[in-house]
């Protein structure tokens, strides 16, 4: 134990980083919860989408959208999304999957259409990367 505290004593900023990297990560799960965001991955989400048609957001922009987006995801840039989420309410009782490039925009889109009512949402979790990876087909054509 002593030969343990005095490694601490001499790598002091090395275990202030450990212990700033483990509180982000939790404070970022704590977080997630708190909003009440629920999160799936590539899986997971296609079998929403093939069980109870789902319906798939694109929030990124335009230029990412065009250049590869899941089959048949509508498009709603994040910066337009609270102008728009009339739409997203046609989808009734429909689970609403919204993704981004690295799954933290959607999280924060999904806390979003909650505060709207529109409480069926869920997020890709890791985004399209992870849909990608699980070799899932992407569209390069306008849905």
């Amino acid at each position: 134990m002593s030969d343990f505290l005095e490694f601490a004593s001499h790598n002091v900023l090395l275990f202030l980083a450990l212990f700033v990297i483990v509180g982000m990560l939790i404070g970022g799960e704590v977080l997630r919860r708190v909003r009440g965001v629920s999160t799936l991955n590539a899986n997971e989400a296609l079998r929403l989408i093939n069980d109870q048609e789902a319906w798939v957001v694109d929030i990124r922009d335009a230029g990412e959208y065009k250049a590869g987006h899941i089959p048949q995801a509508r498009h709603i840039a994040y910066e337009t999304l609270s102008e728009r989420i009339g739409e997203l309410a046609k989808a009734e009782q429909r689970p609403i999957i919204l993704y981004c490039r690295s799954g933290a925009t959607s999280e924060t889109a999904c806390g979003l259409l909650k505060k709207n009512g529109i409480s069926n949402v869920y997020s890709l979790s890791g985004g399209l990367p992870s849909w990608v990876d699980a070799r899932l087909p992407v569209s390069r054509k306008k849905a």
